[in-house]
């Protein structure tokens, strides 16, 4: 390579100047402050390897979920606007993908790390029921309603198909709606049982208000959904409203 200094042109002047040498980029962050992260990452992974979850507070548990999203730099200052936000770590795993790139150093990459970690919790609590007797695993159920459920901006219903012996064989949202109604359409949650062969359902849906109480609106659309079963000799087991810290059962409130 020649030791000839670089040249440019000067566009005031048809000849060649010789150039000053170039200015040094803008620094980064220093060696020490990344230093310093890796070390503080790497006491985050130890005492949380050490004492499981309850060792940690809840910013520093998103701050390493968010370490799948931001291989460099600090995470913490993100994971308390995110909890500033929202309120807890269900709200923020659970948040639209619009109202969570509303808060800033939020992208695609930190939304993707959020539902995958939002999805694997659904997938958690649903393996908890999904296949066995129902109504032996009422508590496995309700904590997998919850999380599915509780922390939702809109309202969706969902039925959960039984077979002869109880046996949760099929879970599915049947329809989503606004922040306080949801369409339900009796014909076809009766129809999709057929289709299952199932005969027995239990009902689910969600208030995002957080307040469980059944609207008579719910009454309504249960009363015609037991209705339309009883002629197939469908039952309903039962219909939940997930509030957000609790729910409510209409078997228990004499409803059914």
């Amino acid at each position: 390579m020649s030791d000839q200094p670089a040249f440019s042109f000067d566009e005031a002047s048809p000849r060649f100047l010789q150039a000053k040498p170039a200015r040094k980029a803008a620094a980064g962050p220093s060696k020490g402050a990344e230093d310093h992260r890796l070390k503080h990452r790497d006491r985050l992974r130890a005492r949380f390897s050490e004492g499981g979850a309850d060792a940690v507070p809840d910013y520093e548990l998103l701050e390493m979920v968010l370490y799948g999203a931001i291989l460099r730099g600090d995470t913490k200052p993100l994971a308390k606007r995110l909890l500033a936000r929202f309120g807890d770590i269900n709200h923020v795993l659970a948040a639209p993908e619009a109202r969570l790139k509303e808060v800033d150093g939020v992208g695609d990459k930190v939304v993707f790390q959020l539902k995958l970690m939002e999805a694997m919790g659904h997938r958690m609590a649903r393996a908890k029921v999904m296949q066995k007797p129902i109504l032996s695993s009422w508590d496995a159920l309700l904590e997998y309603c919850q999380t599915a459920m509780a922390h939702r901006d809109i309202e969706q219903f969902r039925v959960l198909y039984l077979d002869r012996k109880n046996v949760l064989i099929a879970d599915e949202a049947q329809a989503e709606g606004t922040v306080d109604h949801v369409p339900v359409y009796p014909r076809e949650v009766v129809k999709r049982a057929l289709e299952l062969n199932a005969t027995a359902m239990i009902l689910v849906h969600n208030h995002p208000s957080g307040d469980p109480t059944p609207s008579e609106a719910d009454v309504e659309m249960t009363f015609a959904i037991r209705d339309a079963a009883q002629i197939f000799n469908i039952a309903i087991h039962d219909h939940l409203v997930i509030g957000k810290a609790r729910e409510l059962s209409f078997r228990s409130e004499g409803y059914l």
